[in-house]
């Protein structure tokens, strides 16, 4: 069977679905993991910020790729049956909840100690001082950094086809396979990516140069 160009781009971009999901998932559940370990990591309680940067460094100072064979592989060792879907998810959103997290405790730690004592001053417990003093102001600061990791974990969902989730690079693969014009095949895959990134990236960039203008105003 022969393949246009057409037909080989239009199931890449039918793939790339799957990426953009997956990505959209495990930022998403990622994200929200990352705020409880941002609470857990500049809070006053020593045991929290020992397990979260325990945690932290458990997933920061592993590859990815064998976070995901340890899901996909390991688990059925113990009789857990894992779809390259579940596992995927999982292991993006463990992945994605350390860096934001880490991301964001740094955000936070930039905020001047005189604002948690204002708060203080106010009568706000903890959480609230974190939720209504601190987190407006890193908002600011967090978002180019965070724009920047989205592009980073969108690209990263492409190591999930060594499992056989059936994201963009592993219908790549398979139409490579199929085709045996792995140039033109992969260098639409490239393209897509490209075309997925680079607004992002473009983003970030932008936001960093009019925040930092906003700085040197201040």
């Amino acid at each position: 069977m022969q393949f246009t160009l057409w037909d080989m781009l239009s199931n890449l971009l039918l793939a790339a679905r799957w990426t953009l999901g997956l990505t959209l998932l495990a930022f998403v559940c990622g994200g929200a993991a990352g705020l409880a370990l941002l609470a857990l990591r500049v809070g006053p309680y020593r045991p929290g910020r020992v397990a979260a940067k325990l945690y932290i460094e458990a997933f920061q100072g592993t590859p990815l790729l064998m976070q995901l064979f340890l899901v996909f592989f390991g688990l059925p060792l113990f009789g857990v049956e894992v779809s390259p879907w579940l596992a995927a998810g999982v292991c993006l959103t463990l992945y994605a909840s350390a860096y934001l997290g880490e991301i964001w405790r740094g955000c936070v730690e930039a905020i001047p100690q005189g604002q948690w004592d204002a708060g203080a001053a106010l009568g706000l417990h903890y959480l609230r001082q974190l939720r209504l003093v601190i987190l407006p102001q890193a908002l600011r600061i967090a978002i180019p950094p965070t724009v920047g990791f989205l592009v980073q974990l969108l690209k990263s969902t492409a190591v999930t086809s060594v499992i056989g989730f059936r994201e963009l690079t592993r219908i790549g693969e398979i139409m490579t396979n199929a085709t045996f014009r792995p140039f033109a095949v992969y260098g639409l895959v490239a393209l897509i990516y490209f075309v997925m990134c680079s607004p992002l990236t473009a983003y970030a960039r932008s936001l960093e140069r009019r925040l930092g203008a906003r700085s040197q105003r201040v």
